[in-house]
């Protein structure tokens, strides 16, 4: 007799800074999603950065998080507190006249202003959350720091898709370089690639259109609309 198996999509990856559009569009696409931040925080990365659109161009938002890469991103501190009004101040000047900005101002506003974060990844997925609130996203999360994770790369990713009983992971084109088709083969989980290359453009501030920015270019132009622009379900 064959043991039957539910169906578990699942997506695993670290949580980055107000990440943009496809970043939300993965996570609706699976059944779980894990935050994947007891791993090497890594330099120049999206972990505590994201672009916005600005009338002088694109502008980094950058989270100051020090000079040491010697660390799980989990255990990433930020340096100082000044940086969130800094941040919500450059969000205000070069959103206030988007259409929806008025909409999500004051929350926004609330998670720069009512607490002091002390780690990066606390923030992050803080943020992630209430997005995909926002975006009416049902998917479930959980966090990597909740499993005994063994191995390294592929090894650890398949032990922990093991350990969350999923049947397939979604996952982006760039995990092509350390994963292997046949282990997953091996491992009866389907492996599948992320398309973000057919997004729709977007009623834009500050032409020309790019679509890699944060979500919140996405949020605070176009609204509740922002789910028909992802085809969110």
């Amino acid at each position: 007799m064959h043991e039957f198996k539910l169906k578990k999509k699942v997506a695993i990856s670290q949580s980055n800074y107000i990440p943009w559009k496809g970043y939300f569009d993965l996570i609706n696409q699976v059944d779980l999603f894990v935050f994947y931040d007891d791993v090497k925080y890594t330099k120049n990365d999206w972990r505590n950065r994201n672009k916005i659109k600005t009338p002088n161009g694109l502008k980094w938002l950058t989270l100051p998080c020090g000079y040491d890469f010697n660390r799980l991103i989990c255990d990433v501190k930020l340096q100082n507190q000044i940086w969130q009004q800094k941040h919500w101040e450059i969000l205000r000047q070069n959103y206030s006249n988007a259409p929806y900005f008025n909409t999500y101002q004051e929350l926004f506003k609330n998670v720069y202003f009512e607490k002091k974060w002390t780690y990066l990844s606390e923030l992050n997925q803080h943020l992630i959350k209430l997005i995909c609130n926002l975006l009416e996203i049902k998917t479930d999360f959980e966090d990597s720091r909740n499993y005994n994770l063994k191995g390294a790369k592929e090894d650890r990713v398949v032990d922990l898709l093991k350990k969350v009983n999923a049947t397939e992971y979604l996952t982006g084109p760039a995990a092509k370089s350390y994963l292997s088709e046949e282990t997953f083969l091996n491992e009866k989980i389907e492996l599948t690639w992320m398309d973000y290359s057919n997004y729709k453009k977007y009623n834009q501030l500050y032409p020309p259109f790019v679509h890699e920015v944060s979500i919140v270019d996405l949020l605070f132009n176009e609204g509740e609309n922002a789910k028909n622009i992802l085809n969110l379900k």
